[in-house]
C-alpha cells in the first residue's frame, strides 16, 4: 500500500483480495524457499514419512501396535520411531539436544519455542519435575533472541480436577485447598522466572471446564508482570463461541488496571472431547457451529489485537495460511513494521515450512513450536501429528503435496542446467 492507505476492515475483503495484497509481500507458494534448508537426502526421506502418514489404513494400525510395543518395552521401536516421527516433529529428548534444531531453524531466520511436551504427569513429584524443567527453559531462553518464547501448560503443574473445582466453584477440601495454593505459587515461579530474565511465555489453552480458572491465574500474572511489556501470554482458542468476547474483556481489564495483554491467538484443539463432553452432561455446545464461524472469529481476534496493538501484543499460532496472509495485510495497513517484536507468526516444527520459511524471509518474526522430551514420553504429541497429516477423503494431505512439488521442481531445474 502506498503512503495514503488507510486502515482496513479485513472482513468486507474477499479471500483472493487478502491474498492478492498479501503476495505483494509474501507467497506462501515458494517450495524453493520453504524447504531451502532440506537436502535432496531429506526431502526424500520426508517424503517417505509423508507418503506413510497419507495411508489411513497404515496410522490406523500402527498407532495401537506403537502403544503396545512401548508398553512392552520392545527393543525396537524407540530407534524406530526416534528416526522417522520423532525426528521430524521433535527437536530432541532434552533442551541439549535441541541445540542443533534452534541454530538449523535460526539460520533460516525463525526461532525457536522450547515446549516441553511430556504428558500425563499426575502427581506432586511430577508436576515439580515440570515446573522445574519450564524454568530451564527460561534460563536457556535468557538473551537468546533465536528462542523468543517459552511455553508450559497449567495442567503440566498441577491437577486439572482442582482446577475444574475452583471454575465451579466447588468446595475444597483441606488437601485439595493445599494442591491448589501449590498450583499458584508453581505459577507464579515460572511467570516470575520469564519476568527476571525478560522472556515472554505463553500459558496454554485447555478445555473449557478449566479454562476460566487458567485465565483467571494468567491474568494475575499479566497484572503482576506485562506493566512494561507482555511477558505473559494467554491462549485464545477462537474455535469456542466466546473466545472472541473474552478476548475484548481481557483487553478492557488490563486498560483499566495498566498492563499489556499477551495475546496467543489459536483455532484449537479439543474440539472432538469438548463436543462429546457437552452432550454426555446436557450443557450447550460451547464449539463453533462450523469451521467457517471458527475462522471468521480468529481473525476478528487478529484485527482486533492490530487495531488495539499500543497494549496488545500477539502471535498467530495457525498453519491457516489465508489467516496469515490476513496479518500480513493488516501490518501493512496499519504500517507496522515486519520485524515489530509484538507481532510474531508461529507453527509447530515439522509443519507448514511453505508458511514459516516464506513469512522468515520476507522479513516477519516467525517461530516454530519445538517438542522435547523422551521418546516414550511425546508418543502421544506424535500420534495427533500422524493423525492431522493422514490422508483424508482421498486427497493427499497438504505437507506431502508441497515435499512432491519441491522434489519435482529440483528435478525440472536439474534437468534444465546445461
Amino acid at each position: 500500500m502506498d503512503s495514503n492507505s488507510t486502515p482496513i476492515n479485513i472482513s468486507s475483503l474477499s479471500a483472493l483480495e487478502i491474498i492478492q495484497m498479501a503476495k505483494e509481500h509474501v507467497s506462501f507458494d515458494d517450495t524453493e524457499t520453504a524447504f531451502a534448508n532440506r537436502s535432496d537426502f531429506e526431502l526424500k526421506k520426508m517424503n517417505l514419512l509423508f507418503w506413510t502418514m497419507n495411508k489411513p489404513t497404515l496410522v490406523d494400525s500402527g498407532t495401537p501396535l506403537l502403544k503396545l510395543a512401548f508398553k512392552l518395552r520392545a527393543p525396537f521401536v524407540k530407534p524406530v520411531v526416534k528416526n522417522t516421527l520423532f525426528e521430524h516433529f521433535c527437536g530432541g529428548e532434552t533442551i541439549e539436544d535441541s541445540e542443533r534444531t534452534i541454530i538449523q531453524l535460526a539460520q533460516a531466520g525463525i526461532g525457536t519455542i522450547l515446549d516441553y511436551s511430556v504428558e500425563g504427569e499426575k502427581s506432586e513429584k511430577g508436576f515439580e519435575k515440570t515446573k522445574s524443567e519450564i524454568i530451564r527453559t527460561i534460563h536457556r531462553a535468557k538473551g537468546d533472541e533465536n528462542i523468543p518464547f517459552c511455553v508450559f501448560k497449567v495442567t503440566g503443574i498441577g491437577y486439572s480436577k482442582i482446577l475444574e473445582k475452583v471454575q465451579a466453584h466447588e468446595p475444597l477440601i483441606a488437601e485439595e485447598q493445599v494442591r491448589w495454593e501449590k498450583i499458584q505459587l508453581r505459577m507464579n515461579e515460572i511467570c516470575l522466572t520469564a519476568y527476571q530474565n525478560k522472556v515472554r511465555i505463553f500459558v496454554d489453552g485447555e478445555e473449557t471446564w478449566f479454562q476460566d480458572t487458567i485465565d483467571d491465574l494468567t491474568y494475575q500474572m499479566m497484572e503482576k508482570y506485562n506493566k512494561e511489556e507482555a511477558i505473559v501470554y494467554n491462549t485464545y482458542q477462537m474455535y469456542t463461541t466466546d473466545r472472541l468476547e473474552k478476548l475484548k474483556s481481557a483487553y478492557e481489564n488490563a486498560v483499566k488496571n495498566q498492563y499489556r495483554v499477551g495475546a496467543k491467538i489459536v483455532r484449537g484443539a479439543y474440539m472432538e472431547k469438548e463436543r462429546k463432553r457437552a452432550e454426555e452432561k446436557g450443557y450447550t455446545d460451547p464449539i463453533q457451529p462450523d469451521k467457517l464461524s471458527t475462522d471468521r472469529d480468529f481473525d476478528a481476534a487478529l484485527e482486533f489485537c492490530v487495531e488495539n496493538r499500543e497494549r496488545i501484543a500477539v502471535c498467530a499460532g495457525t498453519h491457516n495460511e489465508l489467516s496469515c496472509y490476513s496479518l500480513v495485510v493488516l501490518m501493512d495497513a496499519y504500517k507496522i513494521d515486519k520485524n515489530d517484536s509484538n507481532f510474531h507468526f508461529a507453527q509447530l516444527y515439522g509443519m507448514s515450512d511453505n508458511m514459516s520459511n516464506n513469512l522468515a524471509a520476507a522479513g516477519y518474526n516467525v517461530a516454530k513450536y519445538v517438542p522435547y522430551g523422551a521418546v516414550k514420553d511425546v508418543m502421544p504429541y506424535l500420534i495427533r501429528r500422524a493423525d492431522e497429516n493422514t490422508a483424508i477423503a482421498g486427497q493427499s494431505s497438504r505437507e506431502y503435496l508441497l515435499i512432491q512439488k519441491e522434489i519435482e521442481r529440483r528435478k525440472q531445474a536439474r534437468q534444465l542446467k546445461p
